[in-house]
């Protein structure tokens, strides 16, 4: 190895900004970059100026890493430089930062001065994200003014510029919606305390709305589906529901919260004295892009105070194309067949969160032709769509759905869609909509398609009413899927426990795993978005047969596989074969196979 490799491959000595004259030099000794792509690169930057970080000023040139001419990103370009200043590489990820500490770490002033963002603090040390690893001349005064030592991490500028925006304004607006008196500034520590006195904030002062407002994009730019608010003896929990699992955010005082919670249902026109019983409102407002979003909230009194549930219904996320569920070209086929018929029941099955609403607010807007009528009965409504008649239930004005389906039936409907059936009179309601003629769509809650056939019978529904009425089901999960970004293929994944997963049944085709990595799209977790996995059971004149007062539902099972249907772990498991997620996922979002095994 020569002297000039050896020394490019060591930390390099140098103090102040960085510049991109240095950073070309730098890839270019360290044999990441050819010459020639090194010139190509200095001579497109000497072509004029730009405020834009070094970094990213190259990224944006597409230069070409020469051992396999892959463009260098921002990624790239700092994975490769954090072991050159001697540093690790950090991807900030919003939710692992506790922002009550780390914005007291110092101002957002110095911070924006130095490019630099506190992003974890203990009692002896302050974690810094940094984009100029050699302007280090702050360093020795925050460790002064703090009394911590100071460890440097090397981070996207493009990250620490945004998330210092952030932080530090959620942090002002708490602190500026506990100021009391003579205060003027409050550390989180105080304002734990100052929760604890139970003093009432005002639900329409400006940093209570900033603070709501900051929420709500927040959540939308993280592509939540769910926002909790949930008071604690001393400090509330705000969570979001990302890909179908709840990660922290935020922790707040009670006094906070409580304001929050007054501010939000003074916007869904809720009672706001009354926290005593469980209230249902909604709102809608728009995200950064300007799009409309609607929310459907849902309060309950708890032992420490109202919580919140914010339901966020993205209108790009709730009614899809038929075609973006997912289904398999198999059962896409079935399913558009049993969409054709004209009178019957079909039913959509699955645990709470499973997307059955999804699934048929998706189908409802593509048979909701002009020529069409399509009406439904639900509780609540979920998303507001213009092609549908939507009405909701009313228990409290004995408006059931039961009486929904027979109000219906005078509306002239073609397609009815009763949102849940979860009693005698409800099905009995479906059956006789399906018997005059109707098509009807329903959800119920069964583990699997076949078992919807003795769920039916054990409500009381007749077996020769089901045989009559009944077309299909559609059972379903989700799963997460894989990030784009990060996955890498997995050549280390036994095949044998994927086939042990799908016994008898074999895999046929390519097998080609991938694997959860982790990056800054995806937040670290691996995964990003869901999709769905669906088993469908088209009732067959055999299957008819065996249903009876008492049905055998591994006979049943059975028969619906040779009629076609593909049980969920199966869809799961061919999922995994083509890359798009992780037999962990599929095991644990799907039923056992049983008697679907032939």
């Amino acid at each position: 190895m020569n002297s000039t490799a050896a020394l490019a491959l060591g930390p390099i000595s140098h103090r102040g900004p960085l510049d991109w004259q240095r950073l070309i030099a730098w890839l270019q000794a360290d044999g990441t970059v050819s010459a020639d792509e090194a010139a190509r690169a200095s001579a497109r930057c000497a072509q004029g100026e730009s405020a834009q970080h070094p970094v990213l000023r190259l990224a944006s040139l597409g230069v070409r890493r020469a051992a396999d001419a892959k463009i260098l990103d921002a990624e790239a370009l700092l994975a490769w430089l954090a072991p050159r200043a001697g540093l690790a590489y950090l991807r900030i990820d919003p939710l692992k930062v506790d922002v009550s500490k780390v914005a007291e770490a110092f101002t957002a002033a110095y911070a924006q001065r130095h490019k630099v963002l506190p992003v974890a603090i203990t009692a002896t040390e302050i974690v810094v994200a940094t984009c100029e690893p050699f302007a280090t001349d702050w360093l020795a005064e925050v460790e002064r003014q703090s009394r911590r030592r100071v460890r440097l991490v090397l981070s996207n500028p493009q990250d620490i510029a945004r998330y210092t925006a952030e932080f530090y304004a959620l942090a002002h607006s708490v602190r500026t919606a506990l100021k009391n008196g003579n205060q003027t500034r409050v550390s989180f520590e105080q304002l734990v305390e100052l929760g604890k006195t139970n003093k009432q904030l005002d639900a329409n002062d400006q940093s209570v709305v900033m603070v709501v407002d900051w929420l709500w994009q927040y959540a939308f730019d993280m592509r939540a589906s769910d926002i909790h608010l949930e008071p604690r003896r001393e400090q509330c929990v705000i969570r979001f529901r990302i890909d179908g699992v709840l990660h922290p955010v935020y922790q707040l005082p009670p006094a906070v919260m409580l304001a929050m919670t007054s501010r939000i249902k003074i916007l869904a026109r809720m009672d706001v004295i009354e926290r005593r019983r469980p209230q249902d409102g909604r709102i809608k407002t728009r995200d950064a892009k300007g799009n409309e979003i609607e929310m459907r909230l849902s309060t309950l009194p708890t032992a420490f105070g109202e919580k919140m549930v914010m339901r966020i219904f993205d209108p790009e996320n709730t009614v899809k194309d038929l075609d973006a569920l997912g289904f398999a070209p198999h059962d896409a086929q079935r399913w558009e067949a049993l969409l054709k018929k004209p009178h019957g029941i079909i039913l959509v099955t699955g645990p709470t969160g499973s997307g059955k609403t999804t699934t048929l607010y998706s189908t409802l807007k593509r048979v909701a032709t002009e020529e069409i009528n399509v009406s439904t009965v639900e509780d609540p409504i979920e998303m507001i769509e213009p092609s549908f008649n939507q009405t909701q239930v009313q228990p409290q004005l004995d408006f059931s759905f039961a009486q929904g389906v027979r109000a219906l039936m005078r509306q002239d409907p073609d397609v009815i869609m009763v949102g849940e059936i979860r009693d005698l009179e409800t099905a009995e309601m479906a059956v006789q909509a399906a018997l005059t003629g109707h098509l009807v769509f329903s959800t119920l809650h069964t583990n699997d398609a076949p078992s919807a056939m003795t769920r039916l019978i054990e409500l009381g529904i007749p077996p020769y009413l089901i045989n009559a009425t009944l077309l299909g089901v559609l059972a379903q999960r989700l799963v997460r899927t894989l990030c784009t970004s990060c996955s890498v293929a997995d050549p280390d994944a036994p095949l044998a426990a994927l086939t042990a997963a799908v016994k008898p049944w074999s895999l046929n085709g390519s097998y080609r795993p991938f694997k959860a990595v982790g990056c800054v799209e995806c937040r670290m977790t691996g995964f990003r978005g869901r999709m769905g996995l669906y088993e469908l059971l088209v009732v067959s004149d055999p299957l008819k047969a065996l249903v009876n007062a008492q049905p055998d539902i591994e006979a049943l099972r059975r028969q619906a596989v040779a009629d076609g249907m593909q049980p969920l772990r199966l869809a799961g498991a061919l999922r995994v074969a083509e890359g798009r997620t992780v037999l962990e996922e599929v095991l644990s979002a799907t039923p056992d196979m049983g008697g679907a095994r032939v």
